[in-house]
């Protein structure tokens, strides 16, 4: 896309928003996009739509792209782990379903509370409620919880979230059990007790067992990395078929207990999620709605280019969510080698980068802000911190003398980016090419795509990323993006940048030993802009998630903590027999 093509298109969202939007701020006014600020003109935000839905029916899944990965050991793509996690599989612990901040407060799953600290903070127990069963009738025991933390340390299981290795005491070492070795860390008295033994103590570990890593797998049914293909349900809904990258079919799970579980509401009777759609064909349809279209949703984000169609037209705009994601999205710089292992060549991206055409070409003011900071506005007192200044257009006279500086006036590096951001690459190349850095971008499928930029030993010069806190606390931020411990041969570490700083992480353990949690927020926002200065990565865009649903949808809202993805625990139909399926 060209840049010429992305203004007329920002223009034409900035102009169907002035006739949609009556009683809130002008977008297209200077300073609309100012980092930090509210964006009133979102669609739907925090909002229920369709009212409430009736039991039965198939609810089609419109898609770009197949899973990363279903195995909740390897689960940490936030919008699949809300799929995986609504639909296949329960945690111990997990979030109410509501949109807005109601949505971030957490209610037991298939424990009977959020846990009972004891020993300081330093040592969790769950006891599991009553009644729960998988698929097949058997009873979920603790001893599943138990072994799919353990199955998360296996080297062979890549790509997951690395709490337990981070909070589990003795793991030194430990690489899961599938040669037949155990954590002394997690016990199970009894088959519903399960304790967790922490090697510190973690005030906010109830939100930790939010994660798929806390959710049953029974040792019987280990398939090692088959195990993706068909996880084995403790969820509402179980594997009926699936083809990888074609169709994903979810049926009843006729064992899943409802009194057991007051979040997944489980409307529709079916689930297929239909993979390999281009983004643009998946927005047509879903705006047209005709025959079992008007049952379905999308996946990924509704395409820039698609917005002329749905702003300026009630009827279609009513049916578009666009939730806050509360990540950021990073332009993230290897710090491995040349250029980027030179402090004055990563500050001098920092000031080339033109994030205003990259805001335009991810769909305008309505849809992203600006970023100023790693640290999204909800981790930071609602506003984004700005210590560096920068001009949204960059800096390019500030960015050549840097270089210059640095004796780099010219550059070539490589960026590696999902398919669906080669617009927003095409912008920060543009950025970059007026200092004399070439940029030469590579695009990968969206769902192979953190699998490629997390093999170290491939990894390009420069890719786009985003990072989202797991649940609202800095302690889910930071470290992952910028602690060099964390830092894997391959696999989803969030540290693309591979930056090993040894100030950094001895602040990062500082913090984390904080016991008072106002004392570490600020703390975080601190240690934010000292990363900053030493610009391991860019932080380039907030965005929203734009996501259109069909006009059958009912109860479709995006979650505040899974992105903006819809909810899929209460998601459903207004009218089962027009689903067609």
């Amino acid at each position: 896309m060209t840049k010429r093509t992305q203004l007329a298109l920002a223009t034409a969202l900035v102009a169907a928003l002035a006739l949609g939007a009556s009683g809130c701020s002008d977008p297209a006014k200077k300073g609309s996009s100012a980092p930090g600020g509210k964006n009133p003109a979102a669609a739907n935000d925090g909002k229920i739509l369709g009212g409430t839905p009736v039991k039965g029916g198939t609810l089609t899944v419109l898609s770009n792209q197949d899973f990363s990965h279903l195995d909740p050991a390897r689960n940490w793509v936030m919008p699949t782990m809300d799929f995986g996690t609504r639909l296949l599989y329960r945690t111990l612990v997990t979030f109410k379903a509501e949109p807005g901040k109601a949505g971030s407060e957490l209610v037991p799953d298939l424990a009977t509370d959020l846990g009972k600290p004891s020993n300081g903070g330093r040592t969790w127990t769950f006891t599991l409620k009553d009644g729960l069963k998988y698929e097949d009738g058997s009873p979920i025991k603790a001893q599943d919880v138990k072994y799919n933390v353990e199955r998360s340390f296996s080297p062979d299981l890549t790509g997951g979230p690395d709490y337990a290795a981070r909070y589990l005491a003795g793991t030194k070492g430990y690489t899961g059990p599938l040669q037949g070795k155990h954590l002394d860390s997690v016990k199970t008295p009894d088959d519903k007790t399960i304790v967790f033994e922490l090697n510190r103590p973690v005030a906010e570990f109830s939100a930790t067992a939010t994660l798929p890593t806390f959710s049953p797998v029974p040792q019987s049914k280990e398939k090692g990395t088959q195990y993706d293909a068909r996880p084995f349900s403790s969820g509402p809904y179980k594997v009926e078929s699936y083809a990888r990258d074609k169709k994903l079919v979810l049926v009843r799970n006729e064992h899943w207990d409802p009194n057991t579980d007051p979040v997944r509401k489980a409307y529709p009777d079916r689930f297929v999620v239909v993979m390999g759609l281009k983004g643009g064909q998946i927005d047509d349809r879903i705006i047209a709605s005709a025959g079992a279209d008007a049952s379905a949703v999308e996946w990924a984000n509704m395409r820039p280019e698609s917005a002329p169609k749905v702003l300026p037209k009630p009827e279609v705009k009513s049916r578009l969510l666009a939730e806050s994601q509360g990540c950021t999205t990073m332009l993230q710089l290897n710090t491995t080698r040349a250029p980027f292992n030179d402090v004055k060549v990563r500050q001098a991206i920092q000031y080339a980068v033109d994030k205003d055409s990259v805001l335009t070409a991810g769909g305008g003011p309505a849809l992203n802000q600006i970023a100023t900071a790693y640290l999204p506005a909800a981790l930071s007192g609602g506003a984004q911190a700005d210590t560096l200044k920068i001009a949204p257009a960059g800096d390019p006279e500030k960015a050549k003398q840097l270089l210059k500086e640095a004796g780099k006036d010219k550059l070539k590096v490589s960026f590696t980016v999902s398919t669906g951001d080669k617009g927003r690459a095409e912008a920060i190349q543009q950025g970059l090419a007026r200092v004399g850095v070439e940029v030469v971008i590579d695009t990968v499928d969206p769902g192979a795509f953190y699998d490629v930029i997390g093999d170290t030993t491939t990894a390009p010069d420069m890719t786009l990323s985003g990072w989202c806190p797991d649940y609202p606390s800095g302690s889910t931020f930071l470290p992952f993006v910028f602690d060099g411990r964390t830092i894997k041969v391959k696999g989803n570490s969030g540290n693309y940048a591979q930056f090993k700083d040894e100030a950094t992480m001895k602040r990062i353990d500082e913090i984390n030993a904080m016991a008072d949690a106002a004392q570490a927020n600020k703390a975080w926002i601190d240690l934010d802009a000292e990363i900053m200065a030493k610009a391991p990565a860019v932080p380039v865009l907030l965005e929203r998630k734009p996501l259109l649903v069909g006009t059958n949808i009912a109860g479709a809202f995006g979650h505040p903590v899974w992105v903006g993805q819809i909810d899929y625990a209460t998601v459903g139909l207004k009218d089962p027999a027009k689903s067609q399926g």
